[in-house]
Order: C-alpha cells, then sequence, then structure tokens
C-alpha cells in the first residue's frame, strides 16, 4: 500500500503567511471603500461636466449617480442668464486631484453596519454641535461623541474648488473655483459612531449660529442639509440661509477683529424649520417624499453656485470665503 508523503512548513513560514494574511485583511475594508466610491461617482474625463439641470425630478430616481449622468446629457443646451454666466462659469480645465477625492469621499462611507446603536433622542432647545467640545448631553441627560465634519467639496465630481472645516473653532474657509464645471464647497458630518441616529420627532427645526467674515456688503447664500439616509447620494432635506457681510472696512483694526474672530457683534442666526425643507437631490427637487425626522443620520452645509431646479445662486461669488459656525440646536 503506497504512503501519502506529507509537507511540515516550518514555523517561521507559518508566523510569516499568518502576518501576510492578517496584513492584507485590514487592508480590505479601505479596499471595498474605495470600490463602493468609485462606483458611486463620475470620474471627470475631458468632455464631462455637470450642467445646472433644467427642473426637477418627476419621480425620485433608484440610481440617482446614473440618472445624473444622463440628465447631464439632455441639459447641454440649457443657457443660463446672461448676467450670471460670466460671473460664475468657466471653459477652464484644470488637474483634477484623484488623491483629495478619495480622501474626502471615503470619510463619509460605513462599510460594516453597526446594529447595536441606538437612535438618540432630541427634543427642543438641545445643543447637537458646538466647536472645541468632545460630547453631546441632551436635555434627558444622555451623552454621545459630537458630531465631527469634513470636508466635501466639488472635487468628487471633477472640480478644483477646495475648503476646510476644523472641528475645534468651527472655522469653514476655501475657494470656489468654476473650473472644470465645478462651483461649490460643502462639508458633511461624519457617520455617528455612539448612536444611530438623531430622533427629532418632537422639534421642528435646527438653529445655526455663525460668524460672517466676509467684509464685502453683499450677503452669501448656503445651504443647509439634513439627511434621514444613509445613501451616499440620498435626499438632500434642504434649507437657504443668507449670511449677510460686513460692509466692508480699510481700519485696520477692524480688519484684525475680522481676523481673529474676537467680535461677537456679529453673530448671525438662521432658523431652519422642518417645514420648510426642499427635498433635492444633485440640486433637482423630487417630489412625492415624506421627510423622516425620528432618523436623522446627518447634516451637510453647502456653498454652491446652484440654487434649485437650473436656477443659480443669487447670492454667490467665486473665490475665496470664510464661515464660523458657533452652535447648531433643536427647536
Amino acid at each position: 500500500m503506497m504512503k501519502m508523503k506529507t509537507f511540515q512548513f516550518s514555523p517561521a513560514f507559518n508566523s510569516n503567511t499568518n502576518a501576510f494574511i492578517q496584513k492584507k485583511s485590514q487592508r480590505l475594508p479601505l479596499l471595498l471603500s474605495l470600490l463602493y466610491i468609485l462606483s458611486l461617482v463620475q470620474l471627470p474625463n475631458s468632455t464631462s461636466s455637470f450642467s445646472s439641470p433644467e427642473g426637477g425630478w418627476t419621480s425620485r430616481p433608484l440610481v440617482p449617480e446614473l440618472a445624473r449622468n444622463n440628465a447631464n446629457q439632455e441639459d447641454k443646451n440649457i443657457v443660463s442668464p446672461a448676467n450670471d454666466e460670466k460671473a460664475i462659469t468657466s471653459k477652464n480645465r484644470e488637474p483634477w486631484d484623484a488623491f483629495r477625492f478619495v480622501k474626502q469621499s471615503s470619510q463619509f462611507i460605513t462599510i460594516l453596519p453597526k446594529p447595536f446603536l441606538q437612535p438618540l433622542i432630541v427634543n427642543p432647545g438641545d445643543t447637537l454641535w458646538q466647536p472645541g467640545t468632545s460630547t453631546t448631553t441632551t436635555s434627558s441627560g444622555t451623552s454621545s461623541a459630537k458630531m465631527r465634519w469634513g470636508s466635501l467639496d466639488d472635487v468628487v465630481m471633477g472640480g478644483v474648488s477646495a475648503s476646510t472645516i476644523d472641528n475645534e473653532t468651527g472655522m469653514w474657509k476655501g475657494t470656489v473655483s468654476s473650473a472644470n464645471s465645478g462651483g461649490f464647497v460643502g462639508i458633511r458630518t461624519m457617520p455617528f459612531t455612539s448612536h444611530s441616529s438623531y430622533d427629532m420627532s418632537n422639534c421642528s427645526g435646527i438653529q445655526i449660529r455663525f460668524l460672517s467674515y466676509d467684509s464685502g456688503t453683499r450677503s452669501k447664500r448656503f445651504k443647509a442639509v439634513l439627511r434621514d439616509s444613509t445613501d451616499f447620494n440620498g435626499v438632500c432635506w434642504t434649507t437657504s440661509f443668507d449670511a449677510k457681510g460686513r460692509g466692508g472696512s480699510s481700519n485696520p483694526f477692524w480688519k484684525k477683529l475680522l481676523n481673529d474672530g474676537s467680535e461677537t457683534n456679529n453673530v448671525q442666526t438662521a432658523n431652519l424649520p422642518f417645514d420648510k425643507q426642499i427635498p433635492a437631490i444633485f440640486a433637482r427637487t423630487v417630489p412625492d417624499v415624506t421627510f423622516d425626522s425620528s432618523n436623522v443620520v446627518g447634516f451637510q452645509l453647502a456653498y454652491s453656485k446652484f440654487e434649485y431646479d437650473g436656477e443659480f445662486n443669487p447670492n454667490f461669488e467665486l473665490g475665496d470665503f470664510s464661515l464660523q459656525l458657533l452652535e447648531i440646536k433643536a427647536i
């Protein structure tokens, strides 16, 4: 009877093999995240652009990314108002930063679900976010890790606009460019880590307190977004609000106050009721949807050249901007 010859690997070989497998398995979530991001976002090419759509969606798109690509092809002949087109559109093309695209997009993806997390009950008057704090405590005494913001600019659509957010000070600033048919910057909260969502069914809206550092006389119009779905490009429950300029000044002392943030007389407040929100996907309104205030899973702010359904933002300018977030509270 023939005996089968067996092989035994050395301990060193087994150790190295296990280390190799462990190292590769640690990279798997990142690889899955990158594949998921690439499946969601249209990469730029020599002919790609995102154009202003003509009107709202006729129904909620099942796959917004594919529907958006088709809409771009249909809307090529849309002409913007002459007085706006020169100011906020451009045919210039600049190099696209693929690394920044991946870095920004991957912040908002959760590969592994956390079914053990529970909603956090929020009541009117509860502070949802303040700069420089590590936890959020509701009126019921429940504490949770505070929301953290990350930048989400038009680099995800092929643009070159860029912004940064300092979670310790609330300072959001950057530069908006229309190159590569871009024209928006934004910040978005990262996935919650200590609760699944905010249950805001007892609330009627949110209040944002902020400082505008624009020394001009013209207001800038921003969008505040609430999300009731973890879909990367789900419905954005949107409310526009204006940040008034400070009127301009050539006084060096006044400019110093503007720069170091010690001037508190110019704090502005925006009250954003839930019943005034506009549901939108890619700045196009979505019909026949209902906001789920018991499942608020994220917040977002945007400064964009687009308003809604093909209209340009009337209070928008290319170039530098800055806005300091002071507080977000439930009302």
